[in-house]
């Protein structure tokens, strides 16, 4: 007899009880021996190796199905690890298994009911066994013989049903392993984002270093040429402050030299003034005077002495090395490498 979902239909608690001993994966009544998985859900075994199986397909080719391995719960999801037994190390349900006996016992000892099959809208006391592969509905073998699918080709029901039954398991099985490969590959993805979030933050800190270390060198050679611009100005301002110190003192001497010479040419008597102007060093002599009023042979600055020009400096390019400033091309690098290569094989 054939235990399948929905044979009872008049409700209660045995379709109640019927709908908790579903496999999830063939969607048929748990076929012994129930394995109880890590999460508490349970499996056929047979389903549970298959889905095994479609979780790892490289583990096929060994030709045992003993062997450890990983697959998910098609129930809740739940990453449900094997060790080297494989399915056969999962633990058994006993209950389960007992409780699908006392549901079978108690299925086979009710009458079977008009209603419990479906039956043929032409032929009404005519049950749907066949299958019309031309038209791909079920039907009756009236319908066959007399009926609209007289011509068609059929096929046994129960044949059909087990063929569908088994292409829906095996697609199942393959999506259940698909959602296995796209979530590993989802993570994968998450992980590739976080570590170029972070590969992009130490490539920031380092770049961010080396204008830094950059910046220093350029304060550094900054802060030199300034002080060479303030020695030479300190030397250059030393060296004309002490030629005013110099004209000064002689501006002095002359001025007095003035006033002296200016009361003595006031004198109206001769003897007076020839006494006035002697020829001894301590007297106002006339060779001084006329020696003075030459002017004096104190040093004097060449032209453009006060001119910086020669501490002008071109950053033309640097300005242009700056803008040229980029991020090493990758296959510079690898003509780099291969060079070096070249180099060690020869």
């Amino acid at each position: 007899m054939d235990f399948q979902a929905g044979i009872l239909q008049d409700g209660g608690p045995m379709e109640s009880l019927e709908k908790q001993l579903i496999c999830p994966i063939c969607l048929e009544m748990f076929s012994k021996p129930v394995v109880i998985l890590p999460c508490q859900h349970n499996l056929c075994r047979k389903c549970a190796n298959d889905v095994l199986q479609a979780a790892n397909p490289y583990w096929q080719s060994r030709g045992s199905s003993i062997s450890g391995g990983r697959f998910r719960c098609p129930s809740c999801r739940h990453e449900v690890l094997l060790d080297r037994h494989g399915v056969y190390g999962l633990q058994r349900n006993l209950l389960v298994e007992n409780i699908i006996d006392i549901y079978k016992q108690e299925c086979s000892s009710r009458p079977l009911k008009k209603g419990e099959h479906p039956m043929c809208e032409e032929h009404e006391d005519e049950r749907i066994n066949i299958y019309c592969v031309t038209c791909e509905v079920p039907t009756c073998s009236m319908c066959k013989v007399f009926g609209a699918h007289k011509d068609c080709e059929v096929a046994p029901l129960q044949t059909v049903f087990q063929g569908q039954k088994t292409e829906l398991n095996n697609c199942i099985s393959m999506l259940v392993a698909g959602n296995d490969r796209i979530q590993t590959i989802i993570s994968q993805l998450e992980d590739s984002c976080q570590s170029t979030e972070e590969n992009s933050e130490a490539a920031k800190r380092e770049l961010c270093a080396r204008f830094d270390a950059l910046a220093a060198l350029l304060e550094e050679k900054k802060a030199e040429l300034l002080q060479r611009i303030s020695q030479e100005q300190a030397d250059k301002t030393a060296f004309i402050q002490s030629l005013i110190c110099q004209y000064k003192e002689q501006l002095e001497k002359s001025s007095r030299l003035v006033e002296t010479a200016i009361q003595a040419a006031e004198e109206t008597g001769g003897a007076a003034f020839l006494m006035g102007i002697g020829t001894h060093p301590s007297m106002l002599s006339l060779p001084r005077i006329v020696e003075a009023s030459k002017g004096g042979r104190l040093d004097k600055i060449e032209q453009g002495y006060e001119s910086m020009d020669a501490f002008s400096v071109s950053l033309d390019h640097l300005t242009e090395a700056v803008h040229a400033l980029d991020f090493d091309p990758a296959e510079e690098d690898e003509e780099y490498f291969d060079g070096e290569e070249e180099e060690v094989e020869e």
